[in-house]
């Protein structure tokens, strides 16, 4: 079968001197094809971003293999491919922005690969479109939002051309208007573009966006399916310290009132019409 990523067997731990360290990967198999959208959910502590680290080999593993696009993360001569095949986007865009106006902080990528002008020009237009970000290409990026900045941080990966961006926590810094910006960005270039993206969060509003959610638990898988199937588990993800979507929390309320309501209705507007169905 045809992957993006494949984590077979991944281990690890941080090593610390003198002290036995348990593992913090153990034994992770993990499968994401090409064009999926994968939502990474678990407490903290729990592995999500170790895993994250290990997409683009910015950490390697102690045991075990992570392949990206059939590519052995540990091969130190294909590491720059590596990376140039999936991007990361972490939770402080500000660490990302290395320029004074927003279109060279795009550039800044695909500059080092030595690209003439037309093509460098064409991807940085493309890039900032992507994004919904072009109109202030001649801005300064410290002036921008949250929220634009991390938009500005995904441009700057696009640029590359990734088949793959796994996003660390991207919107954890974020306000409510800044996370919707990017959830925005993640699902129109997941949609439109076919890009595999791998989002690493704590929003279970944003996770519900996905067409898969895999939950990480002390180091290993504990559930993988789709969103209603895994937020459909309310007592289950409440033992590993997780919540569910609000309309999820709202549905398994009132079935402990007496109705019988289905738990994978995950957008208000379906969980309102299962509602009224059920008292009509």
């Amino acid at each position: 079968m045809e992957y993006s990523l494949k984590a077979c067997d991944l281990c690890y731990s941080y090593s610390e001197e003198g002290k036995e360290q348990s593992l913090v990967l153990d034994h992770i198999n993990l499968t994401v094809t090409p064009g999926e959208y994968v939502a990474v959910l678990g407490h903290n502590g729990s592995g999500k971003s170790t895993f994250a680290k290990h997409c683009n080999g910015i950490l390697l593993p102690c045991g075990g293999t992570v392949y990206v696009g059939g590519m052995d993360t540990q091969d130190e001569k294909l590491i720059y491919e590596i990376r140039r095949l999936c991007g990361m986007v972490f939770q402080n865009p500000d660490n990302q922005i290395v320029a004074t106006m927003v279109e060279e902080d795009v550039a800044f990528g695909p500059e080092n690969l030595g690209l003439p002008h037309d093509e460098l020009r064409a991807r940085v237009d493309y890039a900032l479109k992507a994004v919904g970000m072009y109109e202030y290409r001649n801005h300064a990026p410290h002036l921008l939002s949250g929220g634009q900045k991390q938009r500005i941080a995904i441009a700057g990966v696009i640029a590359m051309r990734p088949r793959t961006i796994v996003f660390d926590e991207a919107t954890a810094m974020l306000d409510p208007i800044g996370r919707r910006e990017v959830l925005s960005t993640i699902c129109k270039l997941n949609r439109e573009e076919n890009i595999t993206m791998v989002c690493i969060t704590h929003h279970m509003e944003e996770a519900a966006e996905a067409d898969r959610i895999v939950v990480f638990d002390h180091g290993t898988i504990a559930l993988d399916g789709t969103p209603e199937e895994i937020f459909a588990q309310v007592e289950t993800l409440r033992s590993l310290g997780l919540a569910v979507p609000q309309t999820v929390e709202l549905l398994h309320a009132l079935n402990k009132h007496g109705l019988s309501l289905p738990l994978d209705r995950l957008d208000p507007i379906s969980c309102a019409e299962a509602i009224y169905s059920a008292i009509n």
